[in-house]
């Protein structure tokens, strides 16, 4: 199965490829287009599942029940860094799309860095809950 979604992903990128070379402005050269992109699409997705599947497997689990817990580790001062640099390179991208492109750019910007903003927060925050 791993085999036959590298040959179609493959496929579908190249069919991606030879698509985009008859893009206009014209009816064909839409529907071209639409063709590149989901075959684009498609064919990373395959190809990707072809690659990685069946690459992350649990790992067996003890079945002892009487170890205790391990200790839960407290947070360091570079997790704390981390987290502040992460905010502090999200302000500045953010200020600079509203700078130059307006805040319309910088609000999809913004939407665009949530997840870094997210766990830039939670790496400071459980740095800050610690103490």
């Amino acid at each position: 199965m791993r085999w036959l979604a590298l040959v179609a992903g493959a496929g579908l990128i190249a069919l991606a490829f030879g698509a985009g070379t008859h893009v206009a402005d014209t009816r064909e050269g839409l529907i071209a287009e639409v063709i590149t992109l989901m075959a684009g699409l498609v064919g990373v997705s395959l190809l990707l599942y072809g690659l990685l599947a069946g690459a992350a497997r649990p790992a067996p689990r003890p079945t002892t029940s009487s170890s205790p817990p391990a200790p839960v580790r407290a947070p360091s001062p570079k997790e704390f860094t981390i987290g502040a640099a992460g905010l502090g390179l999200a302000l500045l991208l953010i200020s600079g799309l509203a700078i130059t492109a307006g805040w319309e750019f910088a609000a999809l910007g913004s939407v665009m860095l949530l997840p870094m903003i997210a766990g830039s927060a939670f790496l400071c925050g459980r740095f800050l809950r610690a103490r």
